[in-house]
């Protein structure tokens, strides 16, 4: 079995069409609101040691999918991402070791650091020699410390929206350099 430490260094690319940038947040308090963002990019640039890569990623905030129109435009607008003044969230390493992944996760303009979960799913070869890479990576955040304030309080307690939700990627990259 290869380890996160069998990764050839190099620059590696996120490949967004085998890769899930997702979201979970309870609604009504009761059930979960799955979503994600179809527009994506990110470099993996690894290190002859894990401790001396870093990871940059950046996702358009206007590809948002959560299966409801309406409510993708709500996420949208200014109550929540404000995607038309803030088009884009940004997320920059400082720290990666084998099981998890720090950084600066920036939202609305607001940066703030978040550490994932990090797990590494595999290298593979695709059918045109193209070296892959798998990972997964899963966190929890507070929407509030990025100013994500927008909610409804329930007549029996409780709120519409969670204000916590967790971050779950399924990433595969591929060697570039």
């Amino acid at each position: 079995m290869t380890s996160i430490n069998d990764i050839p260094a190099g620059t590696w690319s996120i490949d967004a069409a085998h890769s899930e940038l997702g979201f979970v947040a309870r609604h009504l308090m009761v059930t979960k609101v799955r979503g994600s963002f179809k527009e994506f990019e990110g470099t993996v640039k690894v290190g002859d040691a894990i401790a001396d890569s870093q990871v940059t990623a950046t996702a358009q905030i206007a590809s948002i999918e959560t299966g409801s129109a309406d409510r993708d435009a709500h996420l949208k607008s200014a109550d929540f991402f404000d995607a038309e003044n803030n088009p884009t969230m940004s997320f920059v390493s400082t720290e990666v070791t084998e099981d998890s992944l720090t950084g600066n996760l920036t939202i609305k303009g607001i940066t703030k650091p978040v550490t994932f979960d990090l797990e590494f799913t595999g290298l593979a070869t695709d059918p045109w020699g193209n070296q892959k890479a798998g990972f997964e990576a899963t966190t929890e955040i507070n929407r509030k410390d990025w100013g994500l304030e927008w909610n409804v309080a329930l007549e029996g307690g409780g709120v519409l929206v969670s204000e916590k939700i967790k971050l779950n990627l399924d990433i595969q990259l591929t060697k570039t350099a």
